[in-house]
Parts: structure tokens; C-alpha cells; sequence
């Protein structure tokens, strides 16, 4: 057996053990809740957001409801893969896998492919039922490349997000410390984020919160790309030309190439050097 298939064998193992585990049949009426559920919401006729505001089209809609990816999908990733290693190590099963002649940097990639997987096939599954509830109430479709990024952008968070958990994983016997880890990051950048940016702003003596504040606006901006969940939505921005926070499409493009590469190097040497 190749390599390759190898670690296609080891993936489709670890997604379905997480995929139709308990965790996340239970999990499943969050996702419908955060996803269809603010889809249907938000694509409302008559819906007027803060300041007076109605989306008019599909794809700002799916923004606004990207929000439930936010909220909802990620908080599912980091609670399907917090025990990705330590379990393992706890019951002695990695020790085994890690005897095996498969190299330890494939096996790290079947791992965390594996539970990606496993959040991005329910998560794809009801972006499609979301985009489906759009047409059916706004009479919009979303244009091709529209729905390209909405599912690429929405596949790198949730990417993060099992990077982060499984990385925390592999550094702790503990199974409550991991998921301490990686529920903590989840909080911190969902919602003490904008907390720190009204910090920086205050102690650069920027006017908080005026969105007619081109400085304030650029702040914001170029603080989220330190963010996994500004990316994000920076990514999503660059289908919707009337927002312009200062950040070029390379700049969003590149950033999410970067929170993909350095947590995904990391693992991989973890793991070359972990004692079972």
C-alpha cells in the first residue's frame, strides 16, 4: 500500500470515528440551528438590521449568516477534536499507531484532515440547505464565485479551529485541558477580540467605534487579520465590494495561508517528537 493511501485510510477511519460518534449527534441541532436557522432569518423580506439596513442580494445575506459559522460551526470543531491525540495517549493506542512504519508527519496529516473532515461534510452539507432557503425567500442565487468563497472561506475557519484543538491536544495527557485550550482560544476570538481592539484603539488614541472613522475602520481591519474569525470574514468581504475596511484581497488571501501553514507545521513536528 502507497503512502497516499495510506493516509487516506488512516483519514476516512478518524472522520467516521467523530462523524458518527455521539458527540456529534448531538451537536448536529446546533449546526442547523446556527446555519439554516440564521439563513432563514436574515434572508427575511422584511428583516431591517441595525442602522436601517436590508441585505439586498444573496451573497450579503450568507455574509450576515456567517455569523452561525462564527458561533456555531467552529465552537462544534474544537469539540470533535480536542481529544484527537490525548485520548489516544491516555488509552495507549497511540503508542501503537506510532510503532507502526506509516512516518509519523503522514499520520499527523490523516489526523488532522480526519477531523476536518468530520465538521466540514455536516457543515457543507447545510451551507447547501442555507443557500437553498435563500433562493426560496429572496428569490436570489448567489453567483459561482460568490458560493467558491463562501465554502473555501468557511472550510479554512473551520480548519483552524481543529488545528488549534488537535495541536493542544498533542501537548496534554489531559483531555480537559485540551478542550480548557481550545474552548478558551474559541472564546477569545469570538468574543474578547473586539475587546482587544477597542484596547489598542484607546491606547492609540483612535476614536472607538466610528464606522465613519476611516482610521477606527483601518484599526479594525488590520487587527482582525490576526484573528482567525477576521480573516474570515475578511475573505467573505471580498465578494461584497461596498465594504472596504482597507485590506487588500492578496492581504486576506495571504493571511489565510498563513493561519493554515504555521499551525499545520507545528502539529507536524509535534508529532515527530512526541513520547507516547
Amino acid at each position: 500500500m502507497s503512502d497516499f493511501s495510506r493516509i487516506m485510510a488512516f483519514t476516512r477511519r478518524f472522520r467516521n470515528e467523530r462523524l458518527f460518534s455521539t458527540r456529534m449527534y448531538i451537536m448536529l441541532p446546533i449546526l442547523v440551528l446556527f446555519l439554516p436557522g440564521m439563513a432563514w432569518g436574515f434572508s427575511d423580506p422584511n428583516i431591517v438590521l441595525p442602522g436601517g439596513h436590508q441585505p439586498e442580494n444573496a451573497m450579503e445575506v450568507l455574509f450576515y449568516a456567517s455569523l452561525g459559522v462564527v458561533f456555531g460551526a467552529t465552537m462544534c470543531a474544537v469539540l470533535l477534536s480536542y481529544d484527537s491525540v490525548s485520548r489516544e495517549r491516555a488509552s495507549g493506542v497511540l503508542e501503537l499507531r506510532l510503532s507502526q512504519p506509516m512516518p509519523r508527519s503522514h499520520q499527523a496529516i490523516a489526523m488532522i484532515f480526519g477531523s476536518w473532515q468530520a465538521i466540514l461534510v455536516p457543515t457543507w452539507f447545510l451551507m447547501l440547505i442555507s443557500i437553498l432557503l435563500v433562493r426560496y425567500r429572496m428569490g436570489d442565487w448567489p453567483s459561482s464565485a460568490d458560493a467558491f468563497v463562501y465554502f473555501i472561506s468557511t472550510a479554512f475557519i473551520l480548519l483552524w479551529y481543529v488545528l488549534f484543538t488537535v495541536l493542544a491536544s498533542s501537548y496534554t495527557r489531559e483531555q480537559g485541558t485540551a478542550i480548557s485550550f481550545g474552548v478558551g482560544l474559541w472564546f477569545l476570538f469570538t468574543f474578547l477580540w473586539a475587546l482587544v481592539t477597542t484596547m489598542v484603539a484607546y491606547a492609540s488614541g483612535v476614536s472607538i467605534g466610528q464606522e465613519n472613522d476611516a482610521t477606527w475602520v483601518m484599526l479594525e481591519g488590520g487587527l482582525d487579520l490576526l484573528s482567525p474569525n477576521g480573516v474570515y470574514h475578511h475573505l467573505l468581504e471580498t465578494r461584497l465590494p461596498q465594504i472596504d475596511r482597507g485590506i487588500a484581497v492578496w492581504q486576506s488571501w495571504g493571511m489565510a495561508l498563513a493561519w493554515t501553514v504555521l499551525p499545520t507545521w507545528l502539529f507536524i513536528r509535534r508529532m515527530e517528537r512526541i513520547l507516547p
